[in-house]
Order: C-alpha cells, then sequence, then structure tokens
C-alpha cells in the first residue's frame, strides 16, 4: 500500500519529520527548525498532521508483525495529563521488554483492565505468568476471565520489584508527557512513540544500537527500500 501517494512532500521528508518527532524530545517547531536548517519549508502544524496520520499507521504494522511473545508479561498502567485531566495508559511488555500493546483510557477500573487483558489474550495467546502490581482493578479483571475460561493456567504475581522492568520503561512515554488536548490525539500520538521505542528496544536487544537509525527503521517497517 502505498501510504504516501498524493502528498505534497516527498515520503523522505515525511519520513525523517515524523521519526525525529517519535524519537526524540523535541516539539513540532523544533522539527520544523530543523528541517528548515537543511532547506526544506514546512509548517509545524503539517508535521503535527503528519504524526498525527503515520503514528497509528506505524503502529498497527508493528502489531500486526509483532505476534509472539515470551513466557511472562509485564502490566501496568501510568497516568497521561489530557486537557488538565488525568488519563490511563494500559502498557504491557514480555520478559525481554518488547512492547505487546498499548490502550489509553479514561478511566483506571476492572472493566478497562479487562478489556486489555482480553485484547493481549486474542493477539498473543497466553503467558505462564503475568506481573502486575497490586491494584485491585487489576486482580478483579484477571478473576472475572478465570472465570471465563481465560488465563487458567497462568500464575498471577504481584511481587513490587518484579514490576521493575515495566515501570521503568514508562519513563520514555512520561518524559513526552504535554499539554494534549484530546483523547483521539494523545493516543495517535503515543502510538507512534510507543512503536519507535519498541524498535530501538528491539535493536538494542540484537546488539545493533549504534546502527540504529529511526528513519531507517520506519522505511522497513513500512516495506521501503533504504
Amino acid at each position: 500500500m502505498n501510504h504516501f501517494k498524493g502528498k505534497q512532500f516527498q515520503k523522505d521528508v515525511i519520513i525523517v519529520a515524523v521519526g525525529y518527532y517519535l524519537r526524540y524530545h523535541l516539539s513540532y517547531r523544533d522539527v520544523q527548525e530543523l528541517l528548515s536548517d537543511r532547506g526544506i519549508e514546512v509548517s509545524h502544524t503539517t508535521i503535527y498532521r503528519w504524526v498525527q496520520e503515520y503514528g497509528p499507521i506505524i503502529y498497527q504494522i508493528w502489531k500486526r508483525k509483532n505476534k509472539t511473545a515470551c513466557y511472562s508479561w509485564k502490566m501496568d498502567e501510568t497516568y497521561i495529563k489530557i486537557k488538565g485531566e488525568w488519563h490511563y495508559l494500559y502498557r504491557a511488555i514480555d520478559a525481554e521488554g518488547t512492547t505487546l500493546d498499548i490502550w489509553l483510557r479514561k478511566k483506571r477500573d476492572t472493566q478497562a483492565a479487562y478489556a486489555f487483558f482480553k485484547r493481549l489474550s486474542k493477539q498473543f495467546g497466553e503467558p505462564k505468568v503475568i506481573v502486575t502490581d497490586k491494584a485491585p482493578s487489576l486482580y478483579s479483571a484477571l478473576k472475572k476471565l478465570k472465570e471465563k475460561g481465560f488465563y487458567l493456567k497462568t500464575e498471577h504475581r504481584t511481587v513490587k520489584y518484579l514490576n521493575n522492568l515495566i515501570e521503568q520503561d514508562h519513563r520514555f512515554i512520561k518524559r513526552r508527557n504535554r499539554l494534549y488536548q484530546s483523547l483521539r490525539t494523545t493516543a495517535n500520538t503515543i502510538k507512534g512513540i510507543e512503536t519507535i521505542h519498541a524498535l530501538y528496544k528491539k535493536g538494542r536487544k540484537e546488539g545493533n544500537l549504534f546502527g540504529f537509525s529511526v528513519c531507517l527503521e520506519i522505511k522497513e517497517l513500512l516495506g521501503l527500500p533504504a
């Protein structure tokens, strides 16, 4: 599929702009300035629209390609402020630190946790172990799922230090916590950020960290020649 059909700018310009914004702690105006220094004049609002369009695209492609997970999952939720109100970002990674899925919700309750666990089960099957904190909503959600025949062979652990990996992993998302203005735009942006973070972690795990290029990784994900 040609994701760049009808665009005014070349795909390389779009990939660089989107990649820089998602990978580094930059504003849209920062990316605009970097491109301007290279003789490319793009408004920050255009870069914003690109991030909103391509963030979800690369996230969905990453999810389709990422079909396997380790035997142990770590699941947690963190806080994201949107228009002055706190929302909750559910995240799950496996024992190797690979991002499995994310889900941004208005509430932190049993219903949200239940739906997130069910999504994970549908995509990856069920692990031997799930590690969470001691949040009552997570315990309640897993209990309800077991009653319905899900996660019957999965051990649920709530030992605090076992969840340190995902709690530290939140920092990549938290440091990008901006003054978001809507649930939709926040979700689209975080999907892109999470995908680039997942690709970075994959490169680090495979020992390719020093060869990591966000633009080349996006091209590969989209099936484009380097």
